[in-house]
Formats: structure tokens, C-alpha cells, sequence
């Protein structure tokens, strides 16, 4: 008889041959090398979350900028104010790494998030050859059928002097696994390539370039092309979006820029322009 876990599935990490377990070993080849950002590469079978391990991590031991953790199946994986985030084992990429962008000031490290949207976007772009957009501030779309869906998410959180940043992407879930309808997946979008290794490959190696030319630059969103290419690529902005704000408040507008703070900026029916740095954002139609 196979051996089961507690969640009823076989304990065996080759159990659904469509979803082989990732090669630790050669990512870590493909990936960590001298001069480069990533130092070090884990990869554990199951976790609570890659995020909280790798904070506490981070503040238990000397844990240099460049350590990333991936887990094939996490438990408690968590999104945005505090939602959960719940996939099979080993369909999707789950993932965080530690940043310590010493020579950035801190007033700019709000754009960490979204530069790794920018780097997810493009990595899984060029591998997975899928069209990406990104939903401000941290959701990655996909469109299935005429339907934009939510495929990934990115959570960053402060770790004493730096930052870890979460990345959740859903690659090969099938329909009957989606947690709720607005859910999707690289698979369901019709990606040309749904394996996990060179995936994972694309998005960190376009996350090095990106953090890179961010951290050259001071973290100067407008001099390094982050701010241009956020935009380019947001699909938030000439919306009407309705903000749910702090404090129970809500704001409805036009988004109309995202500004240089990384806030997106609403024109609200009162002639206002009115930048939101923190809130969850609900697309309602086209402006």
C-alpha cells in the first residue's frame, strides 16, 4: 500500500507524474554563481510558507541578501491582508527571497513589490510565451477565454534591514482545482511551456536584472525604467477601480498614473487626483 500524508495524498514526490518535483540541484547550478545576486537555493517538499520561514530565518542567523526558498507545497501560504493562498503540491511556483538593498533609501523600497511584478511578468513571458498583465499592486493576470484571472500574487515583508519578498504562481492547476472562479493558471492560458524548472529560471534570473538596474540606480524608479514599464504593463490603469481603503473607507476613480512613490493615483468623480499607497483594489469597468 502507498503511504498517504494527512491530507489523503500519496507521500511519494513522484505521485502525479504531471507535476515532477523540481531539480534542486541543477537551480542551483543554473543560478548561483560568483558576482551574481543568488548566493543560495533550498528547495523543501512542504512548508507553512516560504515567507514566515524565511523571515525568521533571517533574523535567527546571518543570512546574507541572495538566499531563496522554495517549497514544491506550502500549507498557511498567505497574500495580501493576511488572505490564504492554497494550491496542490508541485503546480505552481512557490517561492521567496531575501533582498537587502542597502545603497536604496528606504522611502523607495515600496517598489519592491512591484518591480518583482515586473520581473515575474517578463520572465514568465519569455518562457511560458503567455501573455501577462499585473493588477496593482502585487496580482499577476492572465486572460482564459475573454476573462482576466488572477494566476499570481507577490507579498513583501520587512526582515530587519532588508526585505522578503513572496512570489505564488499558479502554473499547471486544472479547472476543477481552482480555489474560486476568478482564479487561473499559465496551463488554462494556454502557456506554451509549463515546466517549473525554466520557469523558475526565467523569473529569478529576470528578477536579478531587474533588482539590479533598480539598485544602480538608487532605486530611482524613473531612471532605471521601472516606473515606464510598470505602466506599460499594469492593467489597473484607465480603469475604474474602487479602493477599499484602511479604516473601513472605500474610494472610487479612474486610475490614472502610478506615481513615483509607487502609488496608484485615482481621479475621482470630485476632480481630484488622489494617490493610494496601501488598499485593495477592485477592477470595475473600463474608463
Amino acid at each position: 500500500m502507498t503511504p498517504r500524508d494527512a491530507s489523503g495524498s500519496p507521500n511519494n514526490r513522484w505521485s502525479d507524474l504531471d507535476r515532477p518535483p523540481l531539480n534542486a540541484t541543477a537551480l542551483r547550478r543554473a543560478l548561483v554563481r560568483q558576482g551574481g545576486l543568488w548566493r543560495q537555493v533550498d528547495v523543501v517538499q512542504r512548508t507553512g510558507s516560504t515567507n514566515s520561514d524565511l523571515v525568521a530565518r533571517a533574523a535567527a542567523e546571518e543570512l546574507g541578501e541572495g538566499a531563496v526558498l522554495v517549497a514544491e507545497e506550502q500549507t498557511a501560504a498567505r497574500g495580501r491582508l493576511d488572505r490564504q493562498w492554497t494550491a496542490p503540491p508541485r503546480s505552481g511556483l512557490f517561492f521567496s527571497v531575501l533582498l537587502r538593498p542597502t545603497e536604496v533609501p528606504v522611502g523607495r523600497w515600496g517598489w519592491l513589490p512591484l518591480l518583482t511584478g515586473v520581473a515575474v511578468a517578463t520572465g514568465l513571458s519569455r518562457v511560458a510565451g503567455v501573455d501577462t498583465a499585473l493588477k496593482w499592486p502585487n496580482d499577476l493576470l492572465v486572460t482564459i477565454g475573454d476573462e482576466e484571472r488572477k494566476a499570481g500574487g507577490i507579498l513583501a515583508e520587512r526582515a530587519g534591514d532588508g526585505v522578503v519578498v513572496g512570489v505564488g504562481v499558479n502554473v499547471t492547476l486544472r479547472a476543477d482545482e481552482l480555489p474560486v472562479p476568478q482564479a487561473g493558471s499559465l496551463a488554462l492560458a494556454g502557456a506554451a511551456n509549463t515546466d517549473r524548472d525554466p520557469l523558475l529560471r526565467g523569473v529569478l534570473r529576470s528578477l536579478e536584472d531587474w533588482y539590479g538596474r533598480w539598485r544602480s540606480a538608487e532605486g530611482d524608479p524613473v531612471a532605471c525604467g521601472l516606473q515606464e514599464t510598470y505602466a506599460a504593463g499594469c492593467a489597473t490603469l484607465g480603469r475604474v477601480v474602487r479602493a477599499e481603503l484602511p479604516g473601513d473607507r472605500s474610494l472610487v476613480g479612474e486610475a490614472v498614473a502610478v506615481d513615483g512613490d509607487g502609488r496608484l493615483v485615482l481621479a475621482t468623480g470630485a476632480g481630484v487626483q488622489e494617490p493610494v499607497g496601501a488598499g485593495d483594489i477592485v477592477h470595475l469597468r473600463l474608463a
